[in-house]
């Protein structure tokens, strides 16, 4: 398999989580503004909406994304318990908390990257952002994690999102819980080793 990523995207949460499931495969790097890879790929070619993640089968098919590639990659190796089993009503706890990080996290970001988005509108999507920080945070108050007692593909989810704060003068410490969870997903290895292959974070000294 092949990821197609950009540094610190969307695309981190796929790649940390073939990580942590322990499954092999290859990383592709997406000029998001050029839309070449580094191989040289017309990204246009590979996902015509242009946008990061895709990951290319073994069988040469693309899947897009961010929750149906997670979703997929805990399915390939539910050994790994990144998502809790399909019946149980932890499985859907974890989609419901995949999709509000999509819909009220992620899409807020959006705009707020755009050099083209109007100042009052970016003032608007910060807003709505700053609320569902909130919400996220006292949900998490006593909680190790976001569903049950187990790190799931929700986490890594939430985890890459809110690195975006950085960029857009937001301190995230002032939410204790979400900077809590945050730590622990940090300091989990395999996230750090997909950290490291994006050059988002440094290998340590020999």
């Amino acid at each position: 398999m092949k990821l197609y990523y950009s540094p610190g995207a969307c695309s981190l949460a796929v790649n940390v989580a073939l990580h942590e499931a322990g499954i092999a495969f290859d990383l592709e790097r997406v000029d998001n503004k050029a839309k070449v890879t580094k191989g040289g790929e017309n990204f246009w070619d590979v996902n015509p909406k242009g946008v990061v993640p895709v990951l290319k089968l073994d069988n040469g098919d693309t899947m897009t994304e961010v929750i149906a590639l997670l979703s997929y990659v805990a399915d390939l190796k539910p050994e790994a318990a990144l998502m809790p089993r399909h019946g149980a009503i932890d499985h859907y706890r974890t989609l419901e908390w995949l999709t509000f990080i999509a819909t009220e996290l992620h899409k807020q970001f959006t705009p707020l990257f755009k050099e083209n988005t109007p100042a009052d509108y970016k003032a608007i999507a910060k807003d709505n952002a700053l609320k569902a920080f909130k919400h996220v945070d006292a949900h998490l108050a006593g909680r190790q994690w976001l569903v049950g007692e187990s790190f799931s593909v929700a986490d890594i989810y939430l985890f890459v999102v809110s690195n975006w704060t950085r960029f857009q003068d937001i301190d995230v410490t002032q939410w204790k819980n979400i900077e809590d969870l945050r730590s622990r997903v940090r300091a989990r290895p395999r996230v750090q080793d997909a950290m490291k292959a994006e050059g988002l974070i440094k290998p340590a000294a020999a």
